[in-house]
């Protein structure tokens, strides 16, 4: 049973169709990467597989989960789904281990005791165990990042989602954000990644998408999809640098 089903799905907006029939799987442990031009769909995909989007037609399931709009069957989705996004979304008010432990007490109604522990667990795994204490005005841009992707690990997703997580960092922090990714890939969390990082994605993702006009345009084993793109819009798209 795959991790994710995405099944011909149509999402518009208006008289605007963003996706025009997508379907994919992902096995559990694999990385999947989504690269393409802006506005070809990529973000929006990966919105509708959390349910932050409503489809018009097609069939989405993750972890088990059919997605609806249902709110039940929402937030039982988003217990066993992750999502990080560009903007690190955290509470300015509330220090690290307070952001990080807020979800499991109160979506799993786990202990404080045991939401502490979590904390101080995932926040050792981004590599940042010395700020639990700390106010995210008080940490860069990077350590923000790593504290949304250990905000979503403490709820011990089984897929994780990630939409251009480092779109708005600079070099050297996304370098920081990155090595705390691929070392939750070699640890085998199931991913779905849009990114415009292409070392990453050849790199890391066991399969690399290239989405163009809301479709599925080209889809392969990353190395073999870079080393040898069949499409004209994708060998145009890789030669551009432009992501």
């Amino acid at each position: 049973m795959p991790a994710v089903v995405i099944e011909n799905v149509h999402k518009s907006y208006g008289p605007v169709e963003v996706l025009k029939g997508v379907s994919l799987a992902i096995e559990t442990g694999q990385v999947f990467a989504i690269i393409g031009r802006s506005g070809s769909g990529k973000s929006t995909l990966l919105r509708c597989v959390n349910g932050l989007e409503v489809t018009q037609s097609g069939r989405i399931e993750v972890a088990g989960h059919a997605v609806t709009q249902e709110q039940k069957a929402l937030r039982e989705l988003r217990k066993d789904v992750g999502i990080v996004f560009q903007s690190y979304n955290l509470f300015p008010h509330l220090t690290v281990g307070e952001n990080i432990k807020l979800a499991p007490r109160l979506a799993k109604g786990v202990s404080e005791a045991e939401a502490d522990a979590r904390a101080r667990a995932v926040l050792a795994q981004v590599g940042l165990s010395e700020k639990f204490d700390a106010y995210p005005d008080n940490l860069s841009g990077g350590q923000q990042q790593r504290v949304a992707i250990a905000r979503s690990l403490a709820m011990q997703p089984k897929v994780m989602l990630f939409d251009e997580v480092t779109s708005a960092l600079d070099p050297e922090l996304t370098g920081e954000v990155l090595t705390v990714m691929e070392n939750l890939a070699r640890g085998g969390m199931t991913m779905m990644l849009v990114t415009h990082e292409m070392a990453f994605a050849r790199n890391v993702a066991d399969v690399t998408v290239f989405m163009h006009q809301g479709k599925i345009w080209e889809q392969g084993p990353s190395k073999e999809l870079f080393a040898s793109p069949k499409t004209p819009e994708l060998q145009a798209f890789l030669r551009s640098g432009v992501h």
